[in-house]
This record gives structure tokens, sequence and C-alpha cells, in this order.
């Protein structure tokens, strides 16, 4: 899959998992597709703990998930994402999406969940309090068929602002 192939078929399936173990190999290209990312000053703040451990999973869920995330129980992986706050957040986040296109790539489910209690979630695995929670992913295969069947229906729904919305020209206000 070419990268801009797989940012136009990346969508978050949270509703689409299965509990099928995903190889270690897909797991390592993941994250060194994270490790990868562009940084400032070449900093790379970002750090990652991947969660296999079903009972960790279930105790993240009871605990740190809202009620909308609870479907990630199923998941046989979590990947969250952390960064000292005295390094830019931003960055994590470029790590975080080279991640989630190489997961896709993969033919791989990701759902980014910010909305989880970060305290709790810093309890249960340990990350130190000077250590900012930014965002989390499931990682699993599709639970039917493939990622591209899986993705149809979601991508179908899915909407974008025209390119005249969002981009000026030379000056804000100015049409592309």
């Amino acid at each position: 899959m070419e990268t801009l192939e797989a940012i136009g078929k990346r969508a978050s399936l949270k509703t689409h998992l299965s509990a099928r173990q995903v190889e270690q190999e897909k797991i390592t290209k993941i994250l060194d597709a994270a490790r990868l990312a562009p940084s400032a000053r070449n900093r790379q703040p970002w750090r990652f703990i991947v969660v296999k451990d079903k009972d960790v999973i279930e105790t993240l869920a009871s605990k740190a998930f809202s009620e909308a995330n609870l479907v990630m129980r199923e998941a046989p992986v979590i990947i969250v994402a952390c960064a000292d706050p005295s390094d830019a957040v931003f960055d994590v986040g470029l790590a975080v999406e080279n991640m989630i296109l190489a997961a896709t790539d993969l033919g791989l489910v990701t759902h980014l969940m910010g909305g989880l209690d970060g305290d709790e979630l810093k309890n249960i695995l340990a990350i130190p309090r000077e250590v900012r929670f930014v965002i989390a992913t499931p990682l699993a295969y599709p639970a039917e068929g493939s990622y591209e069947e899986a993705a149809q229906e979601r991508l179908s729904q899915r909407t974008r602002k025209d390119l005249q919305e969002l981009v000026y020209s030379n000056a804000w206000g100015r049409p592309f």
C-alpha cells in the first residue's frame, strides 16, 4: 500500500476488533514507523507502552476507559503514547500518525482514544507523575474479513470539508 492510499483508507474501527493475536513482527514494524517520525530538534519525546496482558487490558477497561471505549477490552494489544510535558507533545502526534498509518498498511485496526482517565491509566501502567499520557489505541485485526471490508462502511459515511474551507492563499481568508 502506498502512503497516500493508507491515508485515504485509514478509519477508526473500534467496533470491528478481533481477539486474534497480532504478531510481534507487525507490532515492531508499527513502533518502528513511529520511531522514524520527525521531531523538533530531533528530541524524539515519545514513549510507548505496549499492553498485551489481558488482565492489564481488563483493568484499564474497568478503571480508565470511558463507557464508549469499553469495546477495547476485546483488543489483543493496546498501545499507550506518552510524553514528557517539557517536550513537544505535537511531536508525539506525528509519531502516532506514523504508527496508525503503518497499522493501516498492515491491515490492522486502530482507534485513537483520548478520553481516558489519565490518572487511573498512569497508576495502572506505573507511568511517572511528570510524564503526560497523550493518547492510546487498540491494535487488532478486523473482526471479519479484510481491513478494507471493515473500513468500507465507515469510510462511506465519513465527510471531510472542502479544501476551500480549510486553505487560504497568501493571507487569511483569501481563496485558495
